[in-house]
């Protein structure tokens, strides 16, 4: 009999790490298929931001995961090297991080697949392919082949898994995804680039500390810091420019030569490869019991540095929401808010990206001149915001900022405790009330929220060694907020007589029997 498992994750990138570890570290059973026997070693991603800094320190050490990051300013820049927008990079973000960073995301995955090893909740199946699936009433089973990376392919023996429910994470060629017959939305935005990662074989030069846009007509490039020890540096094909041409070495030194005066003395290069930028969105996200998330389920062009980024937020949202199902704490209807909630966020950053990706790929001269124009005009809106979660698990408020994300400091516990707030209160939701609710609570809801494993701070006990909780009460005017697991604002109390209803509301939003849920 095949071994069962609460939930298997199929691809062990950065979505599949993060819900692996978050699912593991609420004591779910995983097991995690991945088709190579080792985490890939090289960096794909370089950007990640405050929010995702959040997911990763509770997915894994964060502190050892982000040991050779820094700051991550961008600069927009014409063939001339005008500067058309510069977006800086805030060193203490809202989340407790740098709002832009660049690292190096084999140290994140290390640091991350360490964590979830010692769980003890989750079985890491690397060498493995899934080569079929069958789903029933009550959970799918996995058909696995063993892969050999000399053939390239699935001929080593057979074996099968099985699980109440599977997150497919397993990229933008995702086996699960064409299993389950799911087609793609492409919004037509396809360029090819390549991409030449190197190591600096001295210090870093100050013009390289950040990331910096060519939006040349002759040929769009770019270069981004990696951490501070490593640069990557790419180049868009022009017409009649072959992937085998381009990922010759002789090409990538011409290319580092002419555009940046860098030679073998400079860098190392350590990866050399061609990437398709495309912007695709899969047609639904849920088949059964079958889940795609990150890349299976999006792409985007890179320019926003937000591909993985909302990969790893598809794995926070749904690991809490699985977590709840599994345990009888919600229906699983619960689960449909996956999609509802994560498809209009995800689609609103590849329409920016994509806008994004549309400026750095101007190939025609006379539409470049115009658009520096307009940018030295003042004539570009700045990018709008990341959009707030507008559906789903969320309390109906008027005048609050419902479905956008919550802040975190460091707190002081009554015990002495100190540190980040989600080291100290854990991955789950959190009430944070700037004074003891627990008479206005009652035992009745004191109870429901320890059912949902809701962490309560009250800042008349804990210090607030930022003010960062205590301010954001102050503007959101309110006396306690709830936080979900995904650091995302469930609602606000007015005044401690609104406190039981606030809990009462996020009960019935699990529940299903309120209109929060859609």
């Amino acid at each position: 009999m095949a071994p069962h498992y609460d939930i298997a994750v199929v691809g062990y990138g950065p979505t599949g790490l993060a819900a692996a570890s978050l699912l593991g570290r609420l004591g779910n059973r995983v097991v995690v298929c991945e088709r190579w026997p080792a985490l890939y070693g090289l960096p794909r991603l370089t950007h990640i931001d405050d929010e995702t800094a959040r997911t990763v320190q509770a997915a894994g050490d964060v502190d050892d995961a982000l040991r050779d990051s820094s700051l991550c300013e961008y600069l927009w820049v014409n063939g001339k090297g005008e500067t058309l927008v510069r977006i800086p990079a805030n060193p203490d973000g809202p989340m407790g991080y740098p709002d832009h960073m660049s690292m190096y995301q084999p140290d994140v995955e290390q640091a991350i697949d360490k964590q979830l090893r010692g769980y003890g909740t989750v079985d890491v199946r690397q060498g493995w392919a899934v080569t079929g699936l069958d789903q029933d009433d009550d959970g799918v089973t996995l058909r696995l082949c063993g892969w050999n990376t000399e053939t390239i392919c699935a001929d080593g023996p057979d074996d099968e898994v099985r699980a109440r429910y599977v997150i497919a994470a397993d990229g933008s060629r995702s086996g699960v995804r064409e299993m389950l017959g799911v087609e793609r939305e492409d919004f037509g935005f396809n360029e090819s680039w390549v991409n030449i990662d190197t190591e600096w074989l001295r210090p870093q030069p100050p013009e390289f500390a950040y990331g910096t846009q060519y939006c040349d007509p002759a040929r769009g490039h770019m270069t981004i810091n990696i951490g501070t020890t490593r640069q990557r540096f790419e180049f868009a094909l022009l017409p009649g420019e072959t992937r085998e041409e381009m990922t010759a070495p002789e090409t990538a030194w011409r290319l580092l030569r002419e555009y940046h005066d860098l030679g073998p003395d400079d860098v190392r290069i350590t990866r050399q490869l061609v990437y398709g930028f495309e912007a695709r969105i899969a047609t639904r996200w849920r088949t059964g019991r079958v889940f795609l998330a990150g890349d299976a389920a999006h792409t985007m062009p890179p320019y926003l540095g937000q591909g993985a980024c909302s990969g790893i937020r598809d794995a926070t949202n749904l690991a809490w929401k699985l977590h709840l199902v599994l345990g009888g704490s919600a229906p699983e209807a619960l689960l449909d808010t996956y999609e509802s909630e994560r498809r209009p966020h995800v689609t609103a950053l590849t329409h920016m990206a994509i806008g994004l990706g549309k400026v750095a790929n101007t190939h025609d001269v006379e539409a470049a001149a115009a658009r520096d124009a307009a940018f030295f005009a003042g004539k570009v809106p700045p990018p709008p915001p990341f959009p707030p979660l507008s559906g789903g698990v969320l309390r109906k408020e008027a005048g609050t900022p419902v479905g956008t994300l919550t802040p975190q400091g460091r707190i002081r516990l009554a015990d002495g405790r100190t540190g980040r707030l989600d080291d100290l209160t854990g991955y789950g939701f959190t009430l944070v009330a700037a004074e003891d609710p627990t008479t206005a609570l009652g035992p009745e809801r004191l109870a429901v929220l320890e059912r949902l494993g809701c962490a309560v701070v009250a800042l008349d006990t804990a210090r607030d060694l930022d003010g960062r909780h205590r301010e954001y009460l102050q503007r959101l005017g309110a006396v306690a907020y709830l936080a979900r697991p995904d650091f995302v604002l469930f609602g606000t109390a007015a005044d401690s007589t609104d406190l039981g209803g606030l809990v009462d509301d996020l009960d019935d939003a699990l529940s299903g029997t309120a209109k929060a849920v859609v």
